[in-house]
């Protein structure tokens, strides 16, 4: 009865108790494990009121057999009483759904400490369909967020960038003031992947906030005027990657900001789109879990349609998980119509993937009031956008800070009361994951014309082996005095002589040569090789005013077959794979091929309690069950 009672407690809170605190838009499927939206405080309680409860009842079997010495075969049922609270609890979990062998590892963690680890019970961001939601109980999620990293102009520093995420001071000191902003999202620009982030990590997930990072930083990204997919690329995103991968509060990735800017050079699409593929490919190799990875695009009035189409299209392993748009289109007292917004709206309506600001507040109009808020989230825009990045926390000389901080000591600007205000305000309605996976299609990826002539055939994946191959492998290369800064020159002079496809890659046409991925020194030596074999081997083809010299070849017997075959095709797909076909989408089933543009139109996540996972919790459930087989087998030989 005690067992009894305490379950229709705990049904009862339930019903009251939903994690995003709304009621009306939304509300608990009790068809499914309703204990799955009990915060962690309240489901770790229950646990112990389980276990408290067998321990009650095994010294009620006790207390009975000593006092009372009653028949056996009246004792025996009542021996087994402290398993009640267990069978009529609704802390019980379908064991049986958990995998086998994670549960052995969460057990082992909860037998010796009692409890599953802070990580293990915050939720992650899941992408279905065109919207963001909670891992743990699939309510949506919207992103409420702020750019959150310093310029090093005023800064008495020589680096390139400071990692806001590596200065646990300058964390702890700004959280609380992006807490009272309801903030629930920060993107920061550029990560040292040497540095330690556990501090910054942990203390942002207990205020409930995600992180989207981007992988790239000053110097280490897809330059608009000469882009590459190349080895040191692959290397500084995947090492970010598998620094951060660890964090359940990372929200995700973007693999590229603002690369394309306009019509002209819009070629370096299948680049970006090439780096996406490829840490899609290197998450799922690594047994990571699946970190969304997406593209943060400007708002190019001729381009920005077809951007979004290109990055939405082809199979879930090629494009992006979702798309971020920098936006400052709404300035001062505007509205949904004259902003702009109805018409982006319109424009991304059938966009398949999540879309949201990944910057936006106009600072034309001072103090920046944000009346754009109340629309992002409202069902205006709901239906279509998962909220925004107001740019940004630190106020710098280009005016568009939330806070001034001096002598690491914070102050709040005017903007920041008043995006206080407007984020605190809003009440967005709710989609459920179910509803959005019903309705997620494919897309169709854009034709080329006058404003978009980025090839569907992607650049392939770098290849560390290959072009250590290529250097191992010539028997004539550039010397070692040779500047780099000089190689420009006699790439040009060598190219003049023979033809340099093989280290060349070209977004407009799909063509990319098998070796374009090797760093300029690699590429030169095979160039320079390629013209001395051409030569015949003559001695004074390897000169070059003594830039080139004469080697012995290295090579592994292993590089010849390498070699060989990547020098079949210079054209490859999707996948990275040597072919001639594209990564448009092939429909299948009765998902439908669509174009983000559409003729009609019609989005923020309350505050974070985090539940804990079902695996954790079925763990720490077996736990309190073994305590109490425990109690009462030793009831049952002290009888």
């Amino acid at each position: 009865m005690f067992a009894f009672v305490l379950r229709w407690k705990w049904k009862i809170r339930v019903k009251h108790n939903r994690v995003d605190g709304s009621t009306s838009a939304s509300h608990l499927d009790m068809s499914t494990n309703f204990f799955s939206y009990l915060n962690s405080s309240t489901r770790v309680s229950c646990l112990y009121i389980n276990l408290l409860s067998s321990f009650f009842l095994s010294f009620l079997t006790l207390t009975v057999s000593v006092s009372f010495s009653p028949p056996l075969f009246l004792l025996l049922p009542l021996q087994f009483c402290f398993l009640c609270p267990f069978v009529l609890s609704p802390c019980r979990f379908s064991i049986d759904k958990m995998k086998f062998s994670k549960s052995l590892a969460l057990l082992s963690t909860a037998l010796f400490s009692g409890v599953a680890t802070a990580n293990d019970d915050f939720p992650t961001i899941n992408v279905v369909g065109n919207k963001f939601f909670y891992s743990n109980n699939a309510s949506q999620f919207y992103i409420k967020g702020v750019a959150y990293q310093q310029n090093t102009a005023g800064l008495d520093t020589d680096a390139k960038y400071v990692d806001p995420l590596a200065d646990e001071e300058s964390c702890k000191r700004d959280i609380p003031y992006l807490t009272e902003l309801h903030t629930n999202t920060i993107r920061v620009y550029a990560l040292n992947a040497s540095a330690n982030h556990d501090a910054c990590m942990n203390a942002l997930q207990d205020a409930g906030i995600y992180v989207i990072a981007d992988l790239s930083s000053p110097g280490e990204s897809i330059i608009t005027s000469d882009p590459e997919w190349d080895l040191e690329l692959y290397d500084r995103y995947t090492s970010v990657i598998d620094m951060m991968q660890k964090y359940n509060n990372v929200l995700g990735f973007f693999a590229g900001n603002e690369v394309i800017t306009n019509s002209t050079n819009t070629d370096t699409a299948p680049f970006v789109k090439a780096a996406i593929r490829d840490m899609k490919k290197y998450i799922s190799d690594k047994g990571y879990r699946d970190i969304p990875v997406g593209y943060s695009a400007n708002d190019d009035s001729n381009t920005r349609v077809q951007s979004a189409d290109y990055f939405a299209c082809g199979d879930d392993d090629i494009k992006a998980d979702f798309y971020g748009i920098n936006m400052y289109e709404w300035c001062g007292n505007s509205n949904f119509k004259e902003s702009g917004y109805e018409a982006r709206t319109k424009e991304f309506s059938n966009l398949t993937v999540p879309i949201f600001f990944s910057e936006y507040g106009c600072n034309e109009v001072q103090p920046r009031k944000f009346t754009e808020v109340g629309t992002i989230y409202s069902d205006e825009m709901t239906d279509v956008w998962s909220g925004g990045i107001v740019y940004m926390y630190f106020e710098e000389e280009n005016n568009y800070g939330l806070v001034s901080v001096e002598d690491n000591k914070v102050s709040t600007m005017a903007d920041f009361n008043y995006l206080k205000s407007e984020l605190g305000s809003i009440s967005p309605t709710y989609a459920k994951a179910s509803a959005a996976s019903a309705s997620a299609k494919t897309l169709q990826c854009p034709s080329t014309d006058k404003n978009w002539s980025a090839a569907t055939n992607l650049p392939p994946t770098p290849d560390q082996s290959l072009c250590d191959c290529v250097e191992s492998s010539v028997e004539c290369t550039v010397s070692d005095d040779v500047d780099e800064s000089d190689y420009s020159d006699l790439f040009g002079v060598v190219c003049n002589y023979i033809s340099c496809d093989e280290i060349n890659a070209n977004g407009k046409k799909g063509t990319y040569g098998s070796y374009s991925f090797c760093n300029p020194k690699e590429k030169l030596a095979y160039v320079l090789n390629k013209y001395y074999q051409d030569q015949d081997k003559n001695k004074s083809a390897c000169d070059f005013s003594g830039s080139a010299t004469i080697v012995k070849s290295s090579a592994a017997s292993t590089c010849s077959s390498i070699l060989k075959n990547a020098s079949a095709s210079q054209t490859f797909t999707n996948s990275g794979s040597t072919a001639k076909d594209s990564s448009e989408t092939k429909t299948s089933g009765s998902a439908k091929s669509v174009s983000s543009i559409s003729s009609t139109s019609k989005g923020a996540a309350a505050s974070l309690k985090a539940p804990m996972h079902a695996s954790s919790l079925s763990s720490m459930y077996l736990c309190t069950l073994i305590g109490g087989v425990v109690v009462g087998s030793i009831s049952m030989i002290l009888i």
